[in-house]
């Protein structure tokens, strides 16, 4: 049994999809102190060290950063702050006429237990489009196009085959099913 602990809906029904019938999965809401970093490794790192003080059971953090090519990786860490002030319409903005759009969202989990921490990462690389489209999805999706279509424009079921969370979740899962399942 493994605790995914975030206050955000949405990921906790994209994590206890993606485990379902492989990894029995519960679901914390935690109220840590959210630091800022320079990097998501940092942020997820701090994250999972408060929370397995607190709840002393096997769990997972996540902290994902969208990385703008065209503005030196802004907002990067500080994408949760930069959508909570600005928006889409102010990255948008921010972006006015960018010959270069390219883009790439990256998750870091970070899985604490008795043995310390420890962080996988995956990645999508996609560009940030001149206007919202679609209406599915949360946070950037409206602007993060990947091979056409925004996250928000595409079903459920094709964003999370692609998505950077999903690509995380792959590779811890992997190592949690070779190493602490054995």
């Amino acid at each position: 049994m493994i605790t995914v602990v975030t206050g955000n809906k949405n990921k906790a029904a994209e994590v206890t999809a993606f485990f379902a019938g492989v990894i029995g999965v519960s679901h914390v809401h935690f109220s840590g102190i959210e630091p800022q970093a320079d990097t998501v490794d940092e942020i997820a790192i701090s994250k999972a060290e408060q929370a397995y003080a607190a709840l002393d059971v096997p769990l997972i953090v996540d902290d994902t950063g969208l990385f703008i090519d065209a503005l030196s990786g802004f907002p990067g860490p500080y994408s949760s702050y930069v959508q909570d002030t600005i928006g889409n319409t102010g990255v948008l903005r921010l972006m006015g006429n960018a010959a270069s759009r390219q883009a790439h969202f990256t998750t870091s989990i970070a899985y604490a237990d008795v043995d310390g921490i420890r962080i996988f990462s995956g990645s999508v690389d996609g560009e940030i489009t001149t206007v919202e489209r679609g209406t599915g999805g949360f946070g950037y999706d409206p602007i993060f196009s990947v091979g056409g279509k925004t996250l928000a424009e595409m079903p459920m079921e094709e964003k999370n085959s692609l998505s950077h969370r999903v690509r995380a979740l792959a590779v811890f899962r992997d190592w949690y099913l070779t190493t602490k399942s054995a």
